[in-house]
This record gives structure tokens, C-alpha cells and sequence, in this order.
């Protein structure tokens, strides 16, 4: 099977129809400060489960680069993102509308978008089947030292303190392991709790990590509108604005397609490496926070580049680079599927269906996001205040309909507060949710490695994929500790709060 047998899946109308109702509601998530990709990926994921699962990959996918699309809009007309990834077009997409550049302004981000999407899509596409070709020489050592490797690296790349992901990846191992001994078969950590037998459900965790929490942290701030008012016009760049911007596309294109390969870099961090490298080759820095077009092409490739980057790791290795990825690692493992490298040949239909429809997918974005920008500016003008009822309701009503327990609902009401206090104290919950993701996987590979070796840790450094994996996991636990690198994390962390 290959991509012209991806398509005829990609094509039929069921799927046709999940692909758009993915990118519809990833735009619309977009677009709409304060809900996330993730958040509404949680709550339409129980919708997902009487479906087949490319369809369902096909819709959640969808949801997760519409988001990128959408999320620039509010950044260029309310000078709020609406997506973490599109804070950094908020410095020039915003002055350009000020300056009544507005049209031209999103007509540069859906194109640089389309274009830095469609780049990683065909590395993804030709980059997947030799990875996990690869990926078959590992064996069980290999593999945990690659998921020890992968939470390090996660960790070592978050905004705050190595510590505080330290810590909230060891609660999140500590979650994924609740429930029945995967070798023994007994309870553990249950608590008595019946339900928990099964495990603590990701999703109730996810959606009040990443949903309620936000939910709250918006209520408290009071998010205030002051949309932009004047009339959009002349979507289509002009010649300059393309010489301006072929650059900064391809650039952002390859340096995206980059990070989303790496654990915790994603679109957020490949926006703003796109924006520092612009800046620093430009002939007229000084123009960029003030209106430079490279400033909107850049990092909006960036940023849509970098989702079929972590694509690559999530199919081939079953790593998750993003908690988008995390769920959806999560959602294959519910549908049945497991991922990993022999993915492209005991289920080719969910892989080359999933890559065509992203193609598909980003078609469809570009004419979502160009004749109809009046559309999503009304929706702006939406008060927040009537859309929390619906995003409450919809949360309990998918938490409930999981397993049909109220457990659940309890458990997604807890991480919610959790998750508040969480964003408040400035830990972040993406290690907590790539640690959970990971535990029953990371515990069976470890369990699995000491049975072969009759209980011997040297396994892990004995054999030489797995020792190379372990010594970088190390040597990424003691950089923090040296003096030049930690004061050049603190200085990231200020200009991140700044």
C-alpha cells in the first residue's frame, strides 16, 4: 500500500467528512482564545469511539493542525492568541492590521501555513516508512531507554524549571500505573475504587488538565476583546509581499518540519526559533514587532511544520512530542491499534489514510481560512462568558459517556482545579500527560528487559542503542546543573514572561 491507496481511503465520503469537521472545528478552536487543541480534541474523542479509526485519527488530526490555522486569526486582529503556538505572530500580524494590512496579514499566515504543512506532510510521508524500518532492531532495552530518553528531553526543553517537569513527569508515571499488575495481575493503587482497575481514564485527565482549568484561568482574568473593526481587504500578497516571504516559508517550513521531531519543542518552540532566525538574517531588523510580513510567514510555517514532524516519532516509535500526540497515542491504543514500527504494515490503511488526508485537510483549511475570514471575525465577537456553559456541558457529557461512570466526571472535576493550580504555580501539565501516556508502556519494555537479562540493570547499558539513549538521558540531567547553561535557561524563561 502507498499514497495513491492512502487517498482512496482519504476520498470516500465518510472520511471526507470527518476531515472537514476536523479542520472546521480545529479553526473554530482556533480561533476562539482560551479552549486549545488539546482540550477540544478530550472533548470530542468519546464521539471518536463508534467510528472506524482512520476515520476517527482523521477527524482528531484534523482538529489538531486546524488549530494552527485558526489560532493566527485572533492573534492578527485581537492581538490574542489563539493557541499557544500563535503568540509570536501577535507582534507583527497585529501592527500589520493596525497599519490596515489586515487582509494581507491573514492571507500571508493560511498561505505560509499551507505551504510549511504541506513540506512536513511529504517528509512525513517519505521520512515514516524508513524510520520504522529502522525502528525494528529494537528490542526491549532499546525501547525504554528511548522513552527515558524522550521524558529527559521533554523536561530539559520545558519553559520553567527542569525540577518542577521532573516532578510532574513522576506523577504522571505514578498515574499510569494505577490499576492492574501488568505481569500479576493484581489491583494496585486502586484505593478501592473499582473503576480504577482499568486505570485512571487519560482523557477525564486530559480534559481537566487542559479544559476546566483553562476554563477557570479565563473566567478569572476576564478576557476582553477589542476586535479589530476595520474592513478586510486585499487578501492576496502583492509580489513584494511574496519576495518577502518565500524565504521565511521555506525556512520556517524545514525548521518546524525539525522541532516537531523532538519531545516538547512542537509548535510553540518552532515559532519562535523561526522568528529569532528571521529577525537575526534580516537586512532590516528593526522593522520586525512593527509590521514585517516575515514575521507572520515564518513562524506560521513553523508552527504547522512542526505537527507533521511529531507525526513521525508518534507512528513510527509510539513516542508523543506534544500533548496532542499524547492523546492521540492514547486514542490508537483505545481503538485497539498499536503503534509503533510495524504500524505501516499491520494497519497501512490508518497510516497512508491519515497522510493523504492531511493533504486533503490543508486544501481544505486554505479555502476555510481565505473567503471566509468575515466569518471567523463574527465568531470573535462571540462574549466568552456564553461560551463556558457549553464547553462545562460538553466536558461532563464526554467524561460520562467514556465508560458510563461517574467516576470519570469526578475524576476530570479534580484535574480540573489541579490543573488551575497548576497554570497558577507555573508547572506545566505537558510532562504529566507524555509520563502517563508513556508509564504502562515504559513499565512492560523495563519489566520485559529484566526477565531477559534474569534481573540484570546492566541490560540497559550493554547494549548499544540502548546505552547511547541512556548516556544522553544523563548527560541531559546534568546540563542544568552547569552555571552556562542554566543562566542562559533563565534568561529564555524572562524573555518568555516578558
Amino acid at each position: 500500500m502507498d499514497i495513491f491507496d492512502g487517498f482512496s481511503i482519504a476520498l470516500t465520503i465518510a472520511n471526507l467528512g470527518y476531515c472537514a469537521a476536523g479542520v472546521f472545528i480545529g479553526t473554530l478552536v482556533g480561533v476562539l482564545p482560551g479552549i486549545g487543541p488539546v482540550a477540544a480534541m478530550s472533548i470530542l474523542f468519546p464521539v471518536t469511539l463508534g467510528i472506524p479509526p482512520v476515520s476517527a485519527v482523521i477527524m482528531l488530526s484534523g482538529i489538531y493542525y486546524g488549530a494552527m490555522y485558526g489560532g493566527s486569526t485572533t492573534s492578527i486582529l485581537v492581538n490574542i492568541p489563539g493557541e499557544a503556538s500563535s503568540v509570536i505572530t501577535c507582534l507583527d500580524g497585529h501592527q500589520m492590521a493596525r497599519k490596515g494590512r489586515a487582509g494581507v496579514a491573514l492571507g500571508i499566515s493560511a498561505i505560509g501555513s499551507f505551504i510549511g504543512g504541506t513540506l512536513a506532510i511529504i517528509g512525513l510521508q517519505i521520512a515514516a516508512p524508513h524510520l520504522a524500518k529502522v525502528a525494528l532492531i529494537f528490542g526491549f532495552p532499546e525501547y525504554f531507554s528511548l522513552m527515558c530518553c524522550g521524558l529527559v528531553v521533554l523536561t530539559f526543553m520545558a519553559q520553567g524549571s527542569m525540577v518542577r517537569a521532573l516532578m510532574m513527569a513522576v506523577v504522571g508515571l505514578f498515574l499510569g500505573s494505577i490499576g492492574m499488575d501488568l505481569v500479576m495481575g493484581t489491583p494496585r493503587f486502586t484505593f478501592g475504587v473499582v473503576e480504577f482497575s482499568d486505570g485512571v481514564g487519560l482523557i477525564p485527565v486530559i480534559m481537566g488538565l487542559f479544559g476546566i482549568s483553562e476554563v477557570l484561568l479565563n473566567i478569572e482574568q476576564r478576557i476582553s476583546k477589542d476586535v479589530f473593526s476595520g474592513k478586510i481587504s486585499q487578501i492576496w500578497p502583492s509580489r513584494k509581499d511574496w519576495a518577502d516571504s518565500a524565504g521565511p516559508i521555506s525556512r520556517g517550513g524545514l525548521i518546524g518540519f525539525f522541532f516537531g521531531l523532538l519531545p516538547g519543542a512542537g509548535p510553540v518552540a518552532a515559532g519562535f526559533v523561526s522568528y529569532s532566525v528571521e529577525k537575526k538574517i534580516s537586512k532590516h531588523p528593526e522593522q520586525f514587532g512593527q509590521g514585517a510580513i516575515e514575521g507572520v510567514a515564518g513562524p506560521e510555517a513553523a508552527n504547522n511544520a512542526a505537527i507533521g514532524g511529531a507525526f513521525i516519532p508518534l507512528l513510527t516509535l509510539a513516542i508523543p512530542s506534544t500533548p496532542g500526540m499524547a492523546l492521540l497515542l492514547g486514542a490508537f491504543l483505545s481503538y485497539g491499534v498499536n503503534v509503533g514500527p510495524l504500524l505501516i504494515t499491520q494497519h497501512p490503511d490508518i497510516f497512508w489514510g491519515v497522510v493523504a488526508s492531511m493533504y486533503i485537510g490543508n486544501i481544505m483549511l486554505i479555502v476555510l481560512n481565505l473567503p471566509f475570514v468575515g466569518l471567523w471575525v463574527k465568531i470573535l465577537k462571540i462574549p466568552y462568558h456564553y461560551l463556558v456553559p457549553a464547553i462545562l456541558i460538553f466536558c461532563v457529557i464526554g467524561s460520562y459517556s467514556l465508560s458510563n461512570s461517574i467516576v470519570d466526571v469526578i475524576v476530570m472535576i479534580v484535574f480540573g482545579f489541579i490543573g488551575y493550580l497548576f497554570k497558577k504555580l507555573k508547572y506545566e501539565a505537558a510532562p504529566l500527560i507524555m509520563a502517563m501516556v508513556l508509564s504502562p508502556l515504559m513499565e512492560n519494555n523495563f519489566r520485559q528487559s529484566l526477565l531477559l537479562s534474569q534481573g540484570d540493570f546492566m541490560i540497559f547499558f550493554s547494549r548499544p542503542l540502548s546505552a547511547i539513549l541512556m548516556c544522553i538521558a544523563v548527560l541531559l540531567l546534568i546540563l542544568p546543573n552547569l552555571s552556562w547553561v542554566r543562566k542562559r535557561r533563565e534568561k529564555r524563561l524572562e524573555a518568555s514572561l516578558e
